[in-house]
């Protein structure tokens, strides 16, 4: 059986089970209530980011065109740590002198249409952990007291990997891009002037998607429990896994340089390799939970 008919298979009988205890219309009534519920909270948070919006757009915003941003530091710190194992290492080129960011505004109500968008934008990143909690109370009636327990945690896990993927976009990815198309010039005679939408949409894409990426093991997990994927298909495809993760990266970080790839590829490394874990405790749990079950009989 295929991968997407196993899948339509699932979701099919989660459906029959759900739609023999509510009607149609009552599922789209109570998902209607989790959607205003979620809303209702991403809007809150929205507001509290436009009044409070003059800092965040200082010190978290513009916080990557700054020099004295934490991720900079590090960089120099670790080009010195570089320098004394390999002394042929220049350690300045790890630090950042200077940034020559120069942003405009060219819309008669560009500055305003900014504010509430990213305010918009900040509402939701900050508004997922409740987004999903709204999703997780909308599916639990529709679980078995088994599924229930082994999914518990969907909502902490799901909102702790969403959070180490926007600091992951936030503090490695963005910073990155920053720096090379900063300093990237096909002509001397042609001067860098970045619109204020352009930087917002670009930092906003990269974190998001550095948020969503890190949720694989989430989706791996889901595929496992529905004998979709299993470890031994994951080691198998390793290597075709590590090409992807290397184009991945250097999508991302478009700067030549080898050694800030692999910083940016290393964590998602390490993020498929504890995926295939993931897979492997799914599989050892429904083995055990097949085993206790003969027992019974």
């Amino acid at each position: 059986m295929s991968i997407f008919s196993k899948l339509t298979r699932s979701i099919k009988e989660k459906g029959e089970q759900m739609g023999a205890e509510m009607s149609f219309f009552q599922h789209l009534e109570a998902l209607r209530w989790h959607l205003i519920r979620s809303a209702l909270a991403i809007l809150v948070f929205a507001i509290v980011a436009f009044i409070y919006y003059h800092e965040i757009f200082y010190n978290v915003i513009l916080g990557p065109t700054r020099t004295d941003f934490w991720t900079y530091r590090m960089m120099c710190n670790m080009g010195g740590f570089f320098h004394s194992l390999i002394p042929y290492i220049d350690a300045k080129g790890f630090c950042v002198g200077e940034i020559n960011f120069h942003l405009i505004n060219t819309d008669l109500a560009g500055q305003f249409n900014l504010q509430f968008s990213s305010s918009i934008m900040i509402g939701l990143i900050a508004g997922i952990p409740y987004l999903l909690y709204e999703i997780w109370r909308f599916i639990r009636p529709a679980l078995h007291e088994k599924e229930r327990k082994a999914a518990s945690g969907f909502v902490f896990y799901c909102s702790a990997l969403f959070a180490l993927g926007v600091m992951f976009g936030y503090y490695v990815v963005t910073p990155l891009s920053i720096r090379f198309f900063v300093n990237y010039k096909i002509s001397d005679s042609i001067d860098n002037l970045f619109s204020i939408d352009s930087f917002i949409s670009s930092e906003s894409m990269l974190t998001l998607v550095a948020g969503i990426v890190f949720q694989l093991p989430i989706v791996v997990y889901i595929l496992s429990s529905l004998d979709i994927l299993t470890p031994k298909f994951m080691r198998e495809k390793r290597r075709y896994a590590t090409v992807i993760i290397l184009v991945l990266a250097a999508i991302i970080t478009p700067s030549p340089d080898a050694l800030t790839m692999l910083v940016v590829a290393m964590p998602l490394f390490i993020l498929y390799e504890f995926s295939i874990w993931v897979a492997v405790m799914v599989q050892r749990k429904k083995k055990k939970n097949e085993e206790t079950g003969l027992t019974v009989q």
